[in-house]
């Protein structure tokens, strides 16, 4: 039998771990997040009631069905309790949220770009839509993450390759985001990520990476293709944070030109450009990209010809490049994020067949390939991102000056 502890150290240490566990529902009742945490019954109700006095979880006194016969009460998140500002932005605007725990973004709201679109414009703008949102509702706020689609280096969030945004290189993104929430008054923690890398650590919380020990997430959503890899709950970003870059993964020697020189990557063969160039139309700057591509997609559904043959195309380009990293990292499960998804939906054999006959651990067991559950698994990963201090230590997150 796992042994129990009951020391006010061990209590305040399993905090963190006892929120997270409520966080991505792993812990519904007392008695399931008693046994997770290994303590006795009087240290996790102990540790209940804090987390409840700090208005992060409630639990419900009507008892619900425990092990051994014994009622347990149940647990969940305080809707009324602390949130944080989730903010994205993309090649063609940016969005932003306020998130509870659990996952759940509440109304997302989309923006354009400002114009010029530089680094200190973007971050102004997506600042000024966050102090007005957050301004807006009477719960706490208690951070602000942000999800680019850039590598960011680590630890001095410094935006590597803004290709997409057209940022120069170096851009110090964490450092802009820090200076443009002080001015707007927003004295609240602040952090930057790569999009791709918060999508799959959302996934895998609260999506279709639940359970994976090792998850593979590959997206795509306005422009280019990220990829990321959650190892027992944890991303692995590398030695500074700019790991999994399968964008650059070539695909096709003699393909279409990416923005880092090379010809024929992933990011530029798999992406809803790279559709619309296959179905030979033209993008409209005026329109999100991605809504074009689902058109396409449309289009293909309903058996016209050259969208079809555009889908199989990209699908094709698609698997070959998941094949290569899965034979890299034998993954358990592939999660694909918002376009690619729409991809694996209208031609399920095809990707999975791609990557079976090109993949080494593909032909011997084949790799689960699903598409990703949350509508906005960027955004959620943003809010993640937030979470982070929360999550680590609640009682110093919340109590701190």
């Amino acid at each position: 039998m796992q042994p129990t502890h009951t020391s006010p150290d061990r209590g305040r240490a399993a905090l963190g771990p006892a929120l997270s566990l409520v966080h991505t529902g792993a812990a519904p009742t007392r008695s399931v997040l008693t046994g997770a945490l290994g303590v006795t019954r009087a240290t996790a109700g102990a540790i209940t009631g804090e987390l409840q006095a700090l208005r992060l979880i409630t639990v419900d006194a009507r008892p619900a069905g425990g092990t051994r016969g014994r009622p347990s009460h149940r647990l969940a998140v305080d809707p009324s309790g602390p949130v944080v500002l989730a903010a994205q932005i993309h090649a063609d605007g940016f969005s932003i949220a306020l998130a509870t725990l659990g996952g759940v973004l509440d109304g997302p709201e989309d923006f354009p770009l400002p114009d010029p679109a530089t680094p200190e414009h973007v971050l102004r703008a997506v600042v000024a839509e966050a102090a007005r949102r957050i301004a807006a509702d009477p719960r706490r706020c208690v951070g602000l993450g942000l999800a680019v689609p850039t590598p960011v280096a680590l630890p001095e969030r410094i935006a590597v390759a803004a290709m997409y945004l057209d940022w120069p290189s170096g851009t110090p993104v964490g450092e802009l985001l820090e200076q443009e929430s002080a001015a707007a008054g927003l004295h609240l923690p602040v952090d930057v990520a790569n999009d791709a890398n918060l999508a799959a650590l959302a996934e895998h919380r609260h999506g279709a990476g639940r359970g994976a020990k090792h998850l593979l997430y590959v997206t795509s959503g306005h422009a280019g293709v990220g990829g990321a890899l959650v190892v027992d709950g944890r991303l692995h970003t590398g030695s500074a944070g700019l790991a999994l870059e399968v964008g650059q993964v070539t695909v096709d020697p003699d393909g279409r030109r990416c923005p880092c020189g090379n010809r024929g990557c992933l990011d530029v063969e798999a992406d809803p450009p790279a559709l619309l160039a296959a179905a030979g139309r033209e993008p409209d700057p005026a329109r999100p990209l991605l809504d074009q591509a689902c058109e396409v997609l449309a289009e293909a559904a309903a058996g016209r010809t050259r969208a079809r043959a555009a889908v199989e195309h990209v699908t094709d380009r698609l698997g070959l490049g998941i094949a290569a990293v899965i034979n890299i990292l034998n993954p358990d499960r592939v999660v694909l994020g918002a376009f690619h998804g729409s991809l694996l939906a209208a031609s399920p054999d095809r990707l999975t067949r791609v990557v079976a006959e090109r993949s080494y651990w593909g032909r011997s067991g084949r790799v689960p390939i699903a598409a990703a559950e949350l509508d906005r698994s960027e955004l959620a990963g943003a809010a993640e991102l937030a979470w982070t201090p929360v999550l680590a230590d609640p009682l110093t997150a919340l109590t701190s000056p």
